[in-house]
């Protein structure tokens, strides 16, 4: 008798954790969807490239309706621009905006739908695009990371800073 009392003491607990860990997961909060200034905010990687847009003030740009295809250095691609161009940069706020509206593009564009070709960036310039099987490049950068949905958009990680034609 005292080894089905153990038992039944055995299967009780279990289910009362199965409850309590079913009742705790249907309270946690789903993710909310983030716009494409918050998706880079929120991507470790992509740190670098967040102090930027805010130093430049375009955060509320990339928060609006768009969309946007935003083709975003990682902090490593950052890492191999050189010191005196960074530097040149932040003294120059119209420098720093005119690079970072050169990763931006018009419109949602996902890995798959890349055709090689030449798009305008919102600052203007063309941008080349290229695609091989699953490989995509733009200008000078393979994207490393490919399709980071946004409400607003999509993210596409690069590996490499692309410096727009100097005016």
């Amino acid at each position: 008798m005292m080894l089905t009392s153990k038992r039944f003491d055995l299967v009780r607990r279990a289910a009362l954790c199965a409850t309590l860990t079913l009742l705790i997961s249907a309270c946690a909060a789903p993710q909310k969807p983030l716009n494409v200034a918050d998706t880079i905010a929120n991507t470790p990687s992509l740190s670098t490239l967040n102090g930027l847009i805010t130093t430049a003030g375009l955060t509320a740009d990339l928060q609006s309706a768009g969309p946007f295809t935003v083709f975003a250095p990682s902090n490593e691609a950052f890492k191999a621009v050189k010191p005196a161009t960074l530097e040149d940069l932040s003294k120059n706020p119209a420098k720093l905006k005119d690079l970072l509206r050169f990763h931006v593009v018009p419109g949602m564009t996902l890995a798959k739908d890349v055709k090689n070709s030449t798009v305008k960036a919102i600052n203007g310039d063309p941008l080349a695009l290229s695609k091989a099987g699953d490989f995509v490049t733009v200008e000078n950068a393979a994207v490393v990371q490919a399709d980071v949905l946004a409400t607003n958009g999509v993210v596409h990680i690069v590996d490499a800073v692309m410096m727009p034609a100097k005016k």
